[in-house]
């Protein structure tokens, strides 16, 4: 897969001069988690790079046609499942890179470097992205994060109640959780996170804290999660903290999470909610616009839930965020 693109003149727009490169890449999952990874030759743009394979679109041809014709060609295998993963726009300066890359959970056939290409099977969270092209560095995020991502509901006034939720909520796959919590004060909210991070461990998944950086700063967890608002009053990346995301409402709280190197965004409410019913909505249309050009994974949230999971990933989502969706127990 090559991993060049020309520059851009609106959002996710290739510049006249420039060379429109559209990619189909496949990231190859085994039983263990792990993803294979080929190095490109010498001697061409960004050789000597890892990347994920796959290649070139013909004219006219689908994205998950190219994919199984170039993972036919590179590898020797046949591809039984795959879903869409990620879209990545990136400017090369003399080109703009069109990846659309897809999430293969199936093949047949043992992955061979059939034009000479060295392979490896790496897992996402041992990936350096200083050894992949730059354009590959969302769908190394993108990887590490999990389809589902839990909002805990209402502010735990018993929490013993709350941690019973959690732990029934945890049972249907979640894979992240972020503790809102925002009557809770900073003490009780501590106490609340030391709680909560064993349940969510025990279940294999991660916790990220929804708090002022200062306030989150020695709470233990695996990441923060920032207001939309905190976007724009931070310079830089919050230092030592894991796992950085944001909700974002339009595509400047896009690019700005982009600018500031965060993994993830939330973007919504794409569909009516209970808590907000005359709220405007973007629809699945309003959100694919833009999550596509977004440079990092977006989860679609609002008004979602585990029935909506498929439908995210045709609109270019990571995934659903959801509170009432995933939020279990009474």
């Amino acid at each position: 897969m090559s991993g060049s693109t020309p520059s851009t003149g609106p959002e996710g727009a290739a510049k006249p001069q420039q060379r429109l490169i559209h990619v189909a890449a496949g990231a190859l999952l085994d039983d263990r988690g792990r993803v294979l990874v080929a190095q490109r030759p010498a001697g061409v743009h960004q050789g000597g790079l890892w990347e994920f394979p796959g290649g070139k679109l013909e004219p006219g041809e689908p994205a998950h046609r190219a994919l199984a014709r170039e993972l036919r060609e590179e590898l020797g295998i046949e591809v039984r499942a795959a879903r869409p993963l990620i879209r990545v726009h990136h400017d090369y300066g003399d080109r703009h890179v069109l990846l659309e890359v897809f999430l293969v959970t199936a093949f047949t056939g043992t992955p061979q470097g059939l034009e000479g290409q060295p392979l490896d099977w790496v897992a996402p969270q041992a990936m350096d992205a200083a050894r992949f092209p730059a354009a590959d560095k969302p769908i190394i995020d993108a990887l590490r994060l999990p389809a589902r991502y839990l909002i805990t509901g209402a502010d735990p006034q018993d929490p013993d109640q709350f941690l019973r939720r959690l732990r029934d909520s945890l049972r249907a796959g979640i894979g992240l959780v972020q503790l809102r919590a925002h009557g809770l004060d900073d003490t009780a909210y501590a106490r609340l996170a030391r709680a909560a991070l064993p349940l969510c461990r025990a279940a294999g998944a991660g916790l990220v804290l929804n708090r002022d950086p200062t306030a989150g700063a020695g709470i233990a967890a695996d990441g923060l999660h920032l207001r939309a608002a905190t976007l724009w009053q931070l310079t830089a990346r919050p230092a030592g903290v894991g796992l950085v995301g944001a909700s974002c409402h339009d595509a400047a709280d896009l690019r700005r999470a982009a600018e500031l190197g965060l993994d993830y965004a939330l973007l919504g409410p794409v569909l009516p909610t209970a808590t907000h019913p005359g709220a405007q909505t973007l629809g699945w249309s309003g959100f694919a616009a833009l999550a596509d050009p977004a440079r990092v994974p977006v989860y679609a949230l609002g008004g979602l839930g585990e029935a909506h999971l498929t439908l995210s990933f045709a609109h270019g989502a990571q995934g659903v965020a959801a509170i009432s969706g995933f939020w279990r127990g009474s």
